[in-house]
């Protein structure tokens, strides 16, 4: 990779000769690591490619008037000799955006797509909390794609609401069958989810809960929080372990077995219990953080945990993460023993039209029944392609048709 070497001493000298300019390195995480942690010895060529890089810094002065940018999503694992004043001494962290920004991105990506009246682009960022730009230029692409795929002339709300469906949960696999008992299974283990979600205090909203295969999954129980989360409360993440085993225990109840269904939320839960334990300090165990991760940054991924922690330490981590795991368990257990006929009503609905949407999950919940399926209509570009002589009126009976 002498390349390299010569290609960024190349474009920084470029730089000092049509001063005032302002060079921009993307990624710069590819060759600013950290030195003497790769598996190749301390004169690799990446290596040998940022000293060059920190060469040519130096030589920078203050007169010249050239400025270096660079952009990174592993700003952890930099170069120290990168970081320090002279070179790259100023940090802009580019977050995720809020809804206000979600709302003027989407007004960016949608500038040049026809919108349907009933389109809301403040609604549409309230629901996308954590969102990127990308995420929300995928999401305008999805419903525009929607839209030509039936012959619309706009762009509808209901088009970006299947995009965001689409984006969150993952494309539709229906190609998959499932047989009648596994179509009951999910929609028991889902049903199991969303009503202790529905019951919970500090529980997100739910939004919509399908049976129809996404993705790796063969259900999804969707809830979008009301504001963007930047902070996580001990409640909050008790809730989240109670729903997490909402299924398993209506498969225990209901159907009289166990599935490998339920062993996503069982990680789940116990990663977030051990979280709580050994990195929040959430436990009786106290304020102590207990593990060090040990990462090789060549590879830019952890690769071990060290334990800094006694045996019966060990043990007593054990039980605390037990204790969140099995509190949940029973919490969940008590919600959907205490309101069986409401999660059959859920499981009876899901097996008849696979989605539920928030307020017929809202419906059901009352005890009230749901209204019935509306019959799709066609809009007027439908039927203009259905017409025939491309849309032109059809001849009354007995009445010859016009001629060109």
């Amino acid at each position: 990779m002498a390349w390299a070497q010569a290609a960024c001493a190349i474009c920084l000298s470029r730089g000092k000769k049509n001063a005032p300019c302002i060079i921009f390195i993307d990624e710069i995480d590819a060759v600013g690591r950290h030195r003497g942690a790769g598996l190749g010895g301390g004169h690799d060529e990446r290596e040998q490619t940022l000293n060059q890089l920190l060469v040519e810094m130096d030589g920078f002065e203050s007169n010249e008037g050239v400025i270096l940018m660079a952009a990174t999503n592993r700003p952890d694992v930099l170069d120290p000799a990168l970081l320090r004043p002279g070179r790259f001494d100023r940090r802009v962290v580019v977050g995720l955006p809020d809804v206000r920004g979600r709302e003027e991105i989407l007004a960016v990506h949608t500038r040049k797509i026809p919108l349907a009246d009933d389109v809301q682009l403040n609604v549409l960022a309230r629901g996308t909390p954590g969102f990127s730009g990308a995420d929300l230029a995928n999401l305008v692409n999805e419903a525009a794609l929607m839209a030509a795929r039936h012959n619309r002339k706009s762009v509808l709300q209901f088009d970006f609401e299947v995009a965001k469906d689409k984006v969150m949960m993952g494309v539709e696999r229906k190609s998959m069958i499932l047989t009648d008992e596994e179509k009951k299974n999910t929609a028991y283990h889902e049903a199991g989810h969303a009503l202790v979600a529905a019951k919970l205090p500090h529980s997100d909203p739910l939004h919509k809960v399908t049976i129809i295969p996404r993705g790796m999954a063969l259900g999804l129980t969707m809830q979008l929080p009301t504001d963007d989360r930047h902070n996580y409360y001990k409640e909050y993440l008790e809730t989240r372990i109670a729903i997490s085993m909402g299924g398993r225990i209506a498969e225990e109840l209901f159907l009289n077995q166990m599935s490998a269904g339920a062993s996503s939320d069982i990680e789940k839960a116990t990663e977030l219990a051990r979280k709580m334990v050994c990195e929040w300090g959430m436990s009786s165990m106290g304020p102590i953080a207990y593990g060090k991760k040990e990462e090789q940054i060549f590879l830019g991924r952890e690769i071990a945990q060290h334990r800094d922690y006694s045996e019966s330490t060990a043990v007593k981590i054990d039980e605390e993460v037990k204790k969140f795991v099995t509190d949940g368990y029973n919490k969940a257990k008590e919600i959907i023993s205490g309101d069986r006929e409401s999660l059959e009503r859920l499981a009876l609905a899901l097996i008849e039209r696979e989605v539920l949407d928030a307020p017929e999950i809202a419906l059901l919940l009352e005890g009230k029944a749901l209204p019935p399926l509306p019959i799709p209509a066609k809009d007027d570009a439908m039927q203009q392609v259905i017409k025939p002589d491309h849309g032109r009126t059809a001849p009354a009976k007995g009445e010859r048709p016009a001629t060109a």
